[in-house]
């Protein structure tokens, strides 16, 4: 059921992010202002991720979920009602704010799965996510024949039915004698730097190995549009294609293949080898003399950002025990928020003024010391229970 309830969140996430700077522009939005209201959302997610997983700590899971699926819902109904470009930022901040849950998400996932499938569960919530972001984009352009505003009020409307079937379907994962036995702990900004001085050394190794990736990760798919219009002269449509392509790709690879390739080779190499080939698929994408080998050097990508993100989840989880699987989870969740807002920015400037293939230099450059982090910071997965 958590599954379903990640997956109708990030279809309606996958509805507004591609009309977002086009809806702006109807309020005089230039493209800086659009980059903020891109970045406002995974800003909030940073600053607040970390406290939505120990409330759920706390009080457990199921609350902290309805109430971020009932923020979406309403913020979105705020998005198209909106009369004003600083009525746009309150809303993109608030949704923001309420989907910095997804690491509860993680956490529930965490709670109902053994070790041994813990990474197979993470790998269904990544895979909820590609097919969100296949159906989302698809949804919103058929919508927009009824005005600007309807993807979002279509949004919102779907986010109100995900709401109605979470409260009727969804159950608690977190025992209420666990939640009972945890401490009150603040999770401010001081609280989440002395965590992250505190952690081990894996744990601090994983942490950074997330960082790195997402942050190129970010930067190359921000950047994607743009190159591909100098490039290849591709239009919006032909764009978004191409990333229902790698959102089925790695959905399909993350829904399928993390599990068996797991099992037979363990999380830690399944996350180098899909490091290895996030960073050649980077390599790959501008070099691409044709688009074809462009179409298969973004499955190459595809397949690495599958099997990475999962696996080095499920090392994360790994630990800390049921008690504090939130926290840390949530904690990751908002180190990546961060990557998110800082990897756009760098890629933009190193597009604008290195050249159109300096964001893929740099993102595999990136996914590379993720790969040496990996590789050097977590020599085995010592699992807490």
């Amino acid at each position: 059921m958590v599954f379903v309830t990640v997956f109708l969140d990030l279809v309606g996430f996958g509805i507004v992010i591609p009309l977002l700077p086009l809806y702006a522009q109807r309020f005089g939005a230039g493209p800086v202002a659009a980059a903020w209201l891109l970045s406002i959302y995974s800003l909030m997610q940073f600053l607040f991720a970390p406290w939505w997983g120990r409330l759920s700590d706390r009080v457990g899971r199921r609350p902290v979920l309805l109430v971020g699926i009932a923020g979406a819902a309403l913020s979105y109904l705020a998005f198209g009602m909106a009369g004003s470009l600083t009525w746009l930022f309150v809303a993109r901040a608030a949704n923001g704010l309420m989907g910095a849950n997804i690491g509860v998400a993680q956490a529930y996932i965490a709670d109902v799965t053994p070790p041994e499938d813990r990474a197979k569960g993470m790998g269904m919530i990544g895979a909820a996510f590609g097919l969100g972001f296949i159906f989302g984009p698809a949804i919103g352009g058929f919508l927009s024949r009824w005005g600007p505003a309807a993807p979002f009020l279509g949004a919102a409307a779907l986010a109100a039915a995900n709401f109605v079937l979470a409260w009727y379907r969804l159950p608690e994962s977190l025992p209420a004698e666990v939640r009972g036995a945890l401490p009150p702990r603040h999770a401010g900004l001081r609280a989440r730097l002395a965590t992250l001085a505190d952690a081990p050394g894996r744990l601090r190794g994983l942490y950074a190995t997330t960082f790195a990736v997402t942050m190129g990760i970010a930067g190359m798919e921000a950047t994607l549009a743009l190159w591909a219009g100098r490039r290849w002269g591709l239009g919006f449509e032909s764009v978004g294609y191409g990333f229902a392509m790698v959102g089925l790709v790695a959905a399909a690879a993350q829904g399928l293949m993390v599990g068996p390739l797991v099992k037979r080779i363990g999380e830690r190499r399944s996350g180098l080898l899909g490091l290895a080939l996030v960073a050649a698929g980077m390599v790959l994408i501008p070099l691409a003399p044709s688009l074809p080998l462009v179409v298969l050097a973004a499955a190459v990508f595809a397949l690495g950002q599958a099997a990475t993100t999962p696996s080095v989840m499920a090392m994360i989880s790994h630990q800390g025990g049921v008690a504090d699987q939130g926290r840390i989870l949530a904690a990751s969740q908002s180190l990546s928020a961060l990557a998110r807002v800082l990897g756009p920015w760098m890629a933009g400037a190193a597009f604008a003024y290195v050249g159109i293939a300096a964001p893929y230099a740099g993102g595999a450059a990136l996914a590379g010391i993720a790969l040496l982090i990996l590789a050097l910071s977590v020599r085995e997965i010592r699992v807490v229970r």
